[in-house]
């Protein structure tokens, strides 16, 4: 029931009440505020859809003799959402608004509950709130009091907005399926507590991104990062395949549609898998382990689900050639220049222009050994050693079979290996865009350095003696290869398809340039790594590593100030 209709508000008021007995009971929603002269209107509807509010109130205003937009003071029977118009022609005003539930004969009288929830009460409970959150945000990242003002409050807003961005969702997934008549299958109805990568363009959970929003997430609070990794291995078939995009309920599925990508972000290839990142979170954090969160039968029922995954990961993505992978789910696509990536989380990254079965990634090799590391350490520690992850680890590990795979001399660096072709070019034909190629392509290393070609230096496997680990160093700090002001490019500014788009349907450049922050946050990592392990290069990561932390945390500021 709706109380009020075009009316002025003085002091507190309801605005509206009703009754929902499964959850709140009787309930009431209250405005109170001092501000003299504050004017309401108001709209409701009946929708089963939460995501076409903004649609449905455009529809209902309604322009007034003056020229003023107003609601309609209107609403349709049985509606389930209301919205509210508070106008004031006050300089300075101050609205609070009073959610109440549970309301009986005993709590009638709702003055000193809203009292509680608004004003100067509200003000203080919120002064009380910020000085905790202040506290806690020192004591989760052990900042010491020589960071500056304004690097703290950007820090803040980074971990608000992290959270901020977790939500619930439900929903089924699609599979592709080539039998099925529209070549999907809808996945079972699965719900997932997850962080998004925005909250207001990409509302839906992203495998790969996971792990690094885990790995801000599980500081400020553990069991959050537990539940979020939890409802994610429950998405797993038996197979230990989990659908890299999580596009669940009308939110996700409304904006999806919209998206030029939707090939690939809509619809699910279940020969498609994603970097490893959460398992970097759990054997990376102690929280995980020695906190001993976990009895038995719980330690047995997450490695089981672990190992099924990683079995997945290694055994799908295999090579031909012992120790070598690449990523399924390229086609020959001949309106791209270079075919995306989606497996890889870099989609547009320049691979080997004519995808087939003899490519070699060397990111993937490393995320696969990386993912085995992990499995090595979990399973070690909660003695669990079902499978023996050494063998693979050692193997990965060898840095002679690496280099004869993927280091390029002439480049100094780890380049990939695929059927490729330079004298690639994208042009206009009967109005759309085509790939046209004026050499025939050739079985090589792909001569793109990039974030790919550091996989081998995130994942520490260089040796600290190796003047390879040197040329790595000098390649990160080069500002004419992949350093900038800013932080380090994705890719490399000599590269042909260095800040080129990868198609003409208007889509940016993404990893072919931009700046990415958890891939600089790896190559931090192991800049430490290597500053504190004894080598002749030890001096020069550790005056790297400083020149790109304070380039990051600079330009974060700058962004968040524009």
């Amino acid at each position: 029931m709706v109380n009020l209709r075009g009316q002025r508000l003085q002091g507190s008021s309801t605005l509206v009440c009703g009754s929902r007995e499964v959850d709140v009971g009787n309930w009431q929603l209250h405005l109170k505020s001092e501000t003299p002269g504050l004017v309401s209107h108001y709209c409701g509807f009946k929708t089963a859809n939460s995501v076409n509010l903004s649609d449905l109130v455009q529809k209902n205003l309604t322009e007034n003799m003056f020229g003023q937009v107003k609601l309609s003071d209107t609403a349709e029977d049985d509606s389930n959402v209301y919205v509210f118009q508070i106008s004031t022609m006050s300089q300075f005003s101050t609205i609070d608004i009073a959610f109440i539930s549970g309301i009986d004969e005993k709590t009638a009288d709702m003055e000193d509950r809203t009292n509680t929830l608004t004003g100067s009460q509200l003000t203080t409970l919120l002064a009380e709130k910020h000085v905790a959150f202040d506290e806690k945000f020192r004591e989760c990242f052990n900042l010491s009091e020589e960071n500056d003002a304004k690097t703290l409050e950007v820090g803040k807003a980074a971990i608000g907005n992290m959270l901020g961005g977790i939500g619930y969702l439900y929903g089924q997934s699609k599979v592709y399926y080539h039998k099925s008549k529209h070549h999907f299958l809808h996945y079972w109805p699965a719900e997932l507590y997850t962080a998004v990568p925005c909250r207001s363009k990409l509302p839906w959970g992203q495998l790969s991104d996971e792990g690094f929003h885990q790995m801000l997430i599980w500081r400020w609070d553990f069991r959050i990062t537990l539940d979020i990794v939890g409802h994610w291995l429950d998405l797993m078939n038996v197979e230990g395949w989990i659908p890299r995009e999580q596009i669940l309920g009308l939110e996700a599925l409304r904006l999806v549609s919209n998206c030029t990508k939707i090939k690939h972000d809509h619809v699910q290839y279940p020969d498609v898998v994603n970097p490893p990142t959460l398992l970097l979170v759990l054997c990376g954090n102690k929280f995980f382990l020695y906190e001993k969160k976990f009895n038995d039968e719980e330690s047995a029922e997450i490695v089981s689900f672990l190992e099924a995954w990683f079995q997945w990961l290694y055994t799908s993505q295999k090579w031909k050639k012992e120790g070598s992978f690449y990523w399924r789910g390229r086609d020959s696509t001949t309106v791209q220049h270079s075919c995306n990536t989606v497996a890889s989380g870099m989609d547009d990254y320049p691979w080997a222009s004519h995808p087939s079965d003899d490519e070699m990634h060397v990111d993937l090799r490393c995320w696969i050994y990386l993912a085995a590391d992990c499995m090595k350490f979990i399973t070690t520690f909660l003695q669990r050693k079902k499978n023996d992850y050494s063998s693979i680890v050692h193997q990965l590990s060898d840095f002679d079979d690496l280099n004869k795979m993927h280091y390029d001399r002439d480049h100094k660096t780890y380049l990939d290996f695929g059927n490729h072709a330079e004298k690639v070019r994208l042009v206009i034909d009967v109005g759309r865009g085509i790939r046209v190629t004026n050499e025939e392509p050739e079985l090589k290393k792909v001569p793109h350095v990039g974030y790919a070609s550091l996989f081998p230096f995130m994942s520490k496997i260089i040796p600290p003696h190796s003047e390879i680990l040197e040329q790595q160093l000098d390649l990160i700090s080069s500002n004419e290869l992949v350093c900038s002001d800013y932080g380090l490019l994705s890719l490399a500014k000599t590269s042909s398809s260095y800040m080129t788009p990868n198609s003409l349907m208007n889509q940016p450049p993404c990893w072919r340039g931009p700046i990415w922050m958890n891939i600089n946050y790896m190559i931090l990592a192991s800049l430490k790594h290597y500053s504190s392990v004894e080598g002749p290069y030890s001096d020069k990561a550790r005056d790297i590593y400083v020149k790109l932390r304070n380039n990051l945390i600079r330009y974060i500021c700058i962004l968040v100030s524009c």
